[in-house]
């Protein structure tokens, strides 16, 4: 009971602080406008403290109060420690998925680089000037600073700009500065066309980030199937609360239900792991 009753004050004490902040941070917008603030009518809504969260907690610590809620209707503290033990794992999903967006913002910030230089090559400017121009503008904003900054430092004081480019392609998702590298240089030794050469490559680049586009939509299927059966233990429990069958004092509070929820629970682990490293593993090819 001192546990649920000190679980339920955390709970508590974290919305107060949430929805606190959030007031703070409303009254001082509203007197730098000069408008009134709205009157409180729905007091402690569930739609303003969801709001509130989004803004203050990250995606994972969701986890966390997950397994404070189902600690506190089973009644045991179990949940909340496989909450927080989740909260590092999520964590981990989040981080790689932003990085995947960021990958995936370089790559397509290489392309429009390409055909921005190829441009501003056909239309009679030299390649240094259009290297700088095209650097410069908001398409190519996806490379990192610090690799924009060599190439136009190179391309500026007449460096050897395919080697500013060959080491800004080390970035992720950067990969297609090596093709510009290349074509810079065999335009440069050899006197070859480079806009051709860059219109060619951005073909490809762009041939390619198509491809990846239709296998991820193509394994999205699968990935949706596997998170889906996943949830299903969850459809599980509300099913057999609904009939009465209190699944979660089974579980919690027998021996034999400790059993069946640790080995469900390293099997249903082990499945989801496998299942995602198959898609993983089909998209990397």
């Amino acid at each position: 009971m001192s546990t649920s009753m000190w679980a339920a004050a955390a709970c508590a004490g974290s919305a107060a602080w949430l929805l606190g902040g959030r007031d703070k941070d409303a009254g001082r917008v509203h007197a730098v406008l000069a408008t009134p603030a709205p009157a409180e009518t729905d007091g402690w809504s569930w739609r303003r403290l969801v709001a509130a969260g989004r803004g203050r907690v990250r995606h994972e610590w969701w986890c966390l109060a997950a397994g404070l809620l189902v600690a506190l209707l089973g009644a045991s503290v179990l949940p909340l420690v496989a909450g927080a033990a989740a909260v590092p794992l999520a964590g981990r999903v989040r981080r790689a998925r932003a990085a995947r967006a960021e990958r995936e913002r370089c790559g397509a910030a290489v392309t429009a680089l390409c055909g921005a230089l190829a441009s501003e090559v056909r239309a009679g400017r030299q390649p240094g000037d259009a290297l700088r121009l095209s650097l410069g503008e908001a398409a190519s904003r996806g490379i990192s600073e610090g690799a924009r900054s060599a190439a136009l430092a190179a391309a500026r004081f007449g460096g050897e700009v395919p080697d500013a480019l060959r080491e800004a392609a080390r970035e992720p998702g950067a990969e297609g500065l090596l093709g510009l590298a290349a074509c810079w240089r065999v335009a440069v030794d050899r006197g070859a066309g480079l806009a051709a050469g860059l219109e060619r490559l951005e073909a490809a680049l762009r041939s390619e980030r198509d491809q990846r586009a239709e296998l991820r939509a193509q394994l999205a299927g699968a990935r949706s199937t596997a998170v889906m059966l996943a949830g299903l233990p969850v459809l599980g429990l509300l099913m057999g609360s609904a009939l009465g069958a209190e699944p979660l004092r089974v579980l919690l509070h027998t021996g034999a239900g400790l059993g069946c929820l640790a080995v469900g629970a390293v099997l249903e682990g082990v499945g989801l792991w496998w299942a995602l490293r198959i898609v993983r593993g089909a998209e990397g090819r």
